[in-house]
């Protein structure tokens, strides 16, 4: 007995399962004395410090003297917003510069042909490709104070930085387009910032661009195409008046025509974003350097990164190889240490690792593996190089290469056990921001050593936040609940050419209504409750805020995407179901029921089991009876930006989710009705 009682004596919280295992063992069946001490010395040895916080976690903001309602980061010393980390990089043009002396003209862009290594070019590089890129350009005839708007229509690449940085070293500005905008949204953008060359990376994208000269003419004189191309597309562009050239060709024009470059301010626009979104044409949000520099140095302010993350401090970025088939081949070539992510691969990830744990030990073994480094987590302790990392979690790790020691997600909700179970099982340091296109992407961002989920942060140093009164939706600031509204560094100008949805979306006061229902949690953090610009009224007069409740059905296991309808002269809710392809029939089997996916998504029993499962989530989330959907129809294919029902930043297109599925809306009212 005297192995049991040393492990008794230990007291180590992760051996308490392991002693009552053993307890009932034989001495001689137990492991040595030496293993149990090469063991303990190892896990003291390798228990990293608590990670720091950056401020008290119980009151991560401050409310301000200057605006009712409204709250600062508590990293600010004042009511001022932050707007630039280093001195020397006010604008993106300077902060690729300090990038390229920090980093001692190290490796900047990287990326690779299937089968073979990553090969990179050079800050110095770079800078060269982008001048003459630039160079072109200004010999083209555009200029700071005149034509200056250059649409870029590529996938994520070295060129795309390259053409990017071409416009910030001549103070032009950047107008990104791309394909799943579609042929007239694209049209629309070309037309709206009047823009006259477009760089892209494939002919079929340059010949999307002559497709628009079909009905009329066009601003575009010259498209510069990166991978290679024929005669026809040529002379198709000599018959539009459009001069189509490679941007090998467009860089030696350059090289030949060298310009100085023309450093932007702060206060000179950087980008036009064009956000896509759900009704309508798309809006041209204007951002400047400073909008972008601002929550730049807010991110590195919050996480004080000092190395390998942003090119300011002289960081490399790999590019996967275009095809997302071959995405994981990529990470475990690249090994990235930062790892920007999105809700749905999350999600994904989650489904994996549990559908994997197929029996009854290996859930045991999961289980006891997550509680374990919740503990440490719970304690402010993050890493990967514990006992159960080596036997449980490595595989996860090194699906991303085994080296990431940063994630961000954004962009849409992430469910708070997807969160949780993955900040313990990637073992790095993972945060969850808020924001839009027109606050520059972010205005809120959980802090170092809060690792609890549901809520999106305090405010940014380089914004305040502040709660409006929604009456309409019983949504009052007097009880820390309203519209979140945003002001500071970060917020953008206004949409090009319409001043009208500028007024709506900035009032006089300067703050940016975002649509976003928003709370204030006791440790002065947000958490998104709601969602304002997408309610409606059922038969009844009854407010229905559809997201809140696909936020909350998105938690049963076999649902991967979820639309909740409601029609004006209907006193009810249904809802379009995608379920889950990986999980489903793993749920259902323990229903009794087996079959194909496409033979699930078909079975009355299976919609039933999902509908009786969403149906209990939402009341136990307190929703009311006319909140609850009524009925459901499942479908397989899921909702994607590629057949036009999500945006490129993964958000529902109601009003095509609605026409796309009306058949069976209206079948589906027609049952209830019954």
């Amino acid at each position: 007995m005297q192995a049991q009682e040393v492990l008794r004596q230990l007291r180590l919280p992760e051996l308490d399962d392991l002693r009552q295992y053993v307890r009932g063992l034989h001495a001689n069946t137990l492991l040595g004395m030496g293993a149990v001490a090469a063991f303990t010395t190892y896990w003291f040895s390798t228990r990293p410090r608590a990670l720091q916080p950056p401020c008290d976690l119980t009151m991560q903001s401050v409310v301000m003297q200057s605006e009712e309602h409204a709250r600062r980061s508590a990293l600010n010393s004042s009511d001022e917003h932050m707007s630039y980390y280093h001195s020397d990089a006010t604008t993106l043009y300077d902060g690729f510069l300090r990038g390229l002396r920090v980093s001692d003209n190290g490796p900047c862009l990287g990326a690779r042909k299937p089968n073979q290594p990553y090969e990179w070019q050079t800050y110095r590089e770079v800078a060269d490709r982008a001048a003459n890129v630039g160079s072109a350009l200004l010999h083209k005839g555009h200029s700071q104070s005149g034509d200056k708007f250059i649409g870029i229509f590529a996938q994520n690449r070295p060129e795309w930085t390259i053409s990017e940085l071409a416009c910030y070293t001549y103070s032009l500005v950047t107008v990104p387009l791309y394909d799943t905008l579609g042929a007239e949204a694209i049209s629309f953008i070309i037309d709206k910032a009047a823009i006259s060359t477009v760089i892209c990376d494939l002919p079929e994208k340059a010949s999307m661009i002559l497709d628009c000269f079909n009905e009329r003419e066009r601003t575009v004189k010259t498209i510069v195409v990166m991978e290679p191309f024929d005669g026809e597309l040529v002379a198709r562009g000599q018959t539009c008046g459009v001069d189509v050239v490679s941007l090998k060709a467009f860089e030696d024009l350059g090289k030949a025509n060298y310009h100085d470059p023309v450093p932007p301010k702060p206060e000179d626009l950087a980008l036009i974003c064009f956000t896509s979104g759900t009704t309508g044409n798309p809006k041209g949000a204007i951002l400047t350097h400073g909008n972008v520099i601002s929550n730049t140095a807010a991110f590195l302010k919050i996480t004080e990164v000092k190395v390998g993350v942003i090119l300011m401090q002289g960081a490399r970025i790999g590019f996967f190889q275009g095809d997302i088939r071959l995405l994981m081949d990529d990470l475990k070539e690249l090994r990235p240490t930062f790892f920007p992510v999105v809700p749905r691969l999350l999600n994904r990830m989650f489904d994996k690792i549990f559908s994997q744990a197929n029996t009854r030990l290996k859930r045991w073994m999961l289980d006891l593996a997550f509680r374990r480094k919740l503990s440490e987590l719970n304690s402010g302790v993050v890493r990967r190089d514990s006992i159960w990392d080596k036997l449980i979690f490595k595989k996860v790790q090194a699906s991303l290469g085994g080296r990431v020691r940063l994630m961000l997600t954004g962009a849409a909700p992430v469910s708070p056990p997807v969160l949780t179970f993955l900040r313990v099982a990637l073992g790095c340091q993972f945060y969850e921001g808020y924001g839009q296109t027109e606050c520059t992407a972010g205005c809120s961002m959980s802090m170092p050593g809060d690792w609890t989920a549901g809520h999106v942060g305090p405010p940014l140093p380089c914004n305040a936040i502040k709660l409006v009164d929604v009456p309409d939706m019983n949504y009052l600031a007097s009880n820390n609940e309203g519209e979140v509204c945003v002001k500071g560094a970060n917020v953008f100008l206004g949409y090009l050419g319409d001043p009208e949805k500028t007024a709506e979306a900035i009032d006089k006061d300067g703050w940016l209504h975002t649509g976003d229902i928003g709370k204030w949690l006791p440790n002065g953090t947000l958490k998104i409750i709601d969602r304002k610009k997408h309610i409606f009224k059922l038969a009844q007069g009854e407010y229905i805020a559809p997201e809140k409740i696909e936020n909350i059905y998105n938690r049963s296991d076999p649902v991967a995407q979820i639309f909740v309808h409601g029609d004006s002269l209907q006193a009810s809710l249904v809802a379009i179901v995608v379920p889950d392809p990986d999980f489903l029939p793993i749920w259902i089997k323990r229903r009794g029921i087996s079959g194909s996916y496409l033979e699930l998504c078909k079975s009355i029993d299976v919609k039933n089991a999902i509908l009786e499962d969403i149906q209990k989530l939402g009341k136990e989330a307190g929703l009311k009876s006319f909140e609850q959907v009524r009925d459901i129809a499942l479908h397989s294919e899921m909702f994607s930006v590629q057949n036009g029902l999500l945006t490129p930043t993964l958000k529902a297109k109601r009003a095509q989710l609605q026409s796309h599925f009306r058949a069976q809306i209206d079948k589906l009212y027609a049952g209830v009705k019954v």
